[in-house]
């Protein structure tokens, strides 16, 4: 299972998942992070790549005076193992528990819970 996420770095893996460049720098993260007005010191930075690089989410390739950073999983493998792991922990593993607080706990929207009955009475693809 892959090893779950703090808070700063899945905001940094969520930069570099929407990132259209195959490798994301530095400076983009720096750049990014300061936009998204969740400014970050180099240091921290360095830190919590270097995590990302641990747990095997990214791999760091140096150009130069630069790294270059790619993402080794993707977004939604990551999504599926949380929601897994919440589903096993919250709902000890039964999904029709989760659907149906969805439901009752008045947690969808009335489009939402439309598209998800057309999901649910197509079945798996």
């Amino acid at each position: 299972m892959l090893q779950k996420l703090s808070d700063a770095e899945y905001e940094i893996m969520k930069i570099i998942w929407e990132n259209p460049e195959k490798t994301t720098l530095f400076s983009y993260l720096m750049d990014e992070l300061a936009a998204q007005g969740k400014p970050c010191q180099k240091n921290t930075l360095i830190v919590l790549l270097s995590r990302l690089v641990s747990k095997g989410y990214l791999s760091a390739t140096k150009i130069g005076r630069r790294n270059e950073y790619t993402p080794l999983i993707l977004e939604t493998a990551y999504q599926t193992a949380q929601t897994q792991h919440f589903i096993d922990k919250i709902y000890e593993g039964n999904v029709k528990g989760l659907v149906t607080n969805l439901i009752t706990g008045d947690l969808l929207t009335q489009e939402e819970y439309e598209e998800l009955k057309e999901l649910l009475e197509g079945g798996k693809r």
